[in-house]
């Protein structure tokens, strides 16, 4: 790319990024997959990077970024919980859970509390239907939860920070 632009991205992380997919078909989705690996979530200005690299309109990419809820557009925390929200979860107070988290945080779904150390994220389903209601939390899922497993999980996580 070679252009001098006012950014708050790595632009040699992006060119990398941008040579990998330049002549691939399909390239969009895996190209926004190693942008939010690299960055964490998907910074605006790598969306309109990508839209000038690859000459196709920003809306173009915010369609794709906000159709799939894989992607985040703002910066998520250390950790992220997932608190289910399929059926046997919710029947089982998965709804409840949330709110819980959510008021013990200090944050709603898809917001990341101040310190930059929890996000919070309502998923339709993690597949644990036979433990629910399920939290998930990185890559560790938590099921059968109440209250106080919550309570404990999260001390777990901010204890092992402190230290």
């Amino acid at each position: 790319m070679g252009d001098v632009i006012s950014m708050d991205i790595d632009v040699s992380k992006m060119d990398v990024l941008i040579k990998k997919y330049k002549d691939k078909k399909g390239f969009l989705i895996p190209l926004l997959q190693d942008v939010q690996s690299t960055y964490g979530y998907v910074p605006r200005d790598t969306i309109y990077y990508i839209a000038k690299a690859f000459n196709i309109f920003p809306a173009t990419i915010y369609g794709v970024l906000t159709f799939y809820t894989q992607f985040f557009l703002t910066p998520r925390g250390m950790h992220t919980i997932r608190v289910c929200q399929g059926t046997a979860c919710h029947v089982m107070g998965g709804k409840e859970l949330l709110d819980y988290i959510s008021n013990r945080l200090g944050i709603k779904d898809g917001e990341t509390t101040k310190d930059g150390f929890f996000s919070l994220v309502r998923v339709a389903c993690l597949g644990c239907c036979g433990m629910a209601p399920v939290v998930m939390i990185d890559k560790e899922v938590y099921g059968n939860c109440t209250f106080q497993k919550i309570d404990s999980f999260l001390e777990t996580y901010i204890s092992k920070e402190k230290k």
